[in-house]
């Protein structure tokens, strides 16, 4: 790709976020980790370890940074329901990357679609993921 294609894709991805309310950058990052997953997913069928652990750590990074950005004090018992969950995907993640079995990575992934169905909501925006 040349430097111009580069400057312009991330051109297009600074407005793309900058553009967005919190919430839909939410669905933005649940949008992420789900395309991820079915990355890792495609990589253990196919025994590529070098794409499942690329993808992988964008999957665990995305989970980590939502999970990170959640404020107990003020989210109370969602907040607290939501990082349990976050702990749960990453487990079974770990768990995925350990074994080479896509059935943790299929059930992080239903997990991660409901909730980003719900706080699409939530955005008004269309509640649809890329399945």
């Amino acid at each position: 790709m040349s430097a111009t294609w580069t400057r312009a894709a991330a051109t297009y991805q600074t407005v793309e976020v900058t553009s967005r309310s919190p919430l839909e950058l939410v669905v933005m990052l649940y949008d992420g980790a789900i395309r991820a997953l079915g990355q890792v997913r495609d990589a253990i069928g196919r025994r590529d370890l070098v794409a499942k652990r690329a993808a992988m750590n964008r999957a665990l990074d995305i989970v980590q940074h939502l999970q990170s950005s959640l404020d107990m004090e003020a989210g109370g018992e969602i907040a607290a329901n939501l990082d349990a969950l976050y702990s749960y995907v990453i487990e079974r993640l770990l768990e995925a990357n350990r074994s080479a079995d896509q059935a943790p990575v299929e059930e992080a992934a239903r997990l991660l679609n409901t909730l980003r169905d719900a706080w699409a909501q939530i955005a008004g925006g269309p509640s649809a993921g890329p399945r």
